[in-house]
């Protein structure tokens, strides 16, 4: 496809808002996707530590 100026270039033959717009959604996914990953590690990790943290108090005789 040849296009005659920047503006049929973004037009896309008529399907630019849906060509952007998919490579927008997958940028902003790509880009959020490392600071959830981040979020769900620290959160399974605080839940095994309060886990082992239980294990330890009712073995040691704290819960009975």
């Amino acid at each position: 496809m040849m296009w005659n100026s920047v503006g049929d270039f973004f037009a896309m033959g008529g399907y630019g808002l849906y060509v952007w717009g998919s490579y927008g959604v997958v940028a902003a996914w790509m880009a959020l996707e490392p600071w959830l990953v981040t979020r769900r590690h620290a959160l399974a990790v605080r839940a095994l530590d309060e886990l082992h943290a239980d294990e330890q108090e009712f073995s040691s005789g704290g819960l009975v």
